[in-house]
């Protein structure tokens, strides 16, 4: 039993235990050659081809057809950049409208801080805390000296010498 090969039978093809890888590549190789046409095997032969004496004949239709498809390329070519030319404009000008959005909301934070301030130093009762505060009093008539020259008529007289 050892000399007949056991086979099973798997996935649709019978396998031989028994055979040796080489033995398998043998009967492989024996039934391709027997399915091939003919006795005679392929042979490529190498020919050497000279074409540095063929000269390419001037086609007039093609050069215009070249020359215009090169134009058609260069004016879409110029299409293209000045869109995303302009693309990126109006994205760069954006931008500049925000920073500018942002420095008048800035400078409109400040003069209001500003206002406040104002409204804080020239409030009347704090002036009159501090001038007290520094032993000041108010005015006497005719102590007050406009630099306008214009005095108040209701104010005393101060002696002035009469010249003629």
């Amino acid at each position: 039993m050892a000399s007949v090969a056991q086979t099973i039978e798997g996935m649709g093809r019978r396998k031989c235990r028994t055979e040796s890888p080489a033995e398998r590549n043998r009967r492989v190789y024996e039934t391709q050659r027997a399915a091939r046409r003919g006795p005679t095997p392929e042979v490529l032969f190498h020919k050497y081809l000279d074409n540095s004496r063929i000269v390419k004949a001037d086609d007039p239709v093609r050069k215009r057809e070249m020359r215009t498809f090169g134009s058609a390329c260069a004016v879409l070519f110029v299409l293209v950049m000045v869109y995303v030319w302009q693309h990126f404009s109006a994205i760069e000008a954006g931008y500049k409208i925000e920073a500018a959005k942002q420095q008048v909301g800035q400078m409109q934070e400040q003069n209001r801080q500003l206002r406040l301030q104002e409204a804080q130093l020239t409030d009347p009762e704090r002036i009159h805390t501090m001038a007290a505060q520094l032993g000041l009093s108010a005015p006497l008539p005719g102590q007050v000296v406009r630099p306008d020259g214009v005095n108040d008529p209701n104010a005393p007289v101060v002696a002035q010498v009469a010249t003629h």
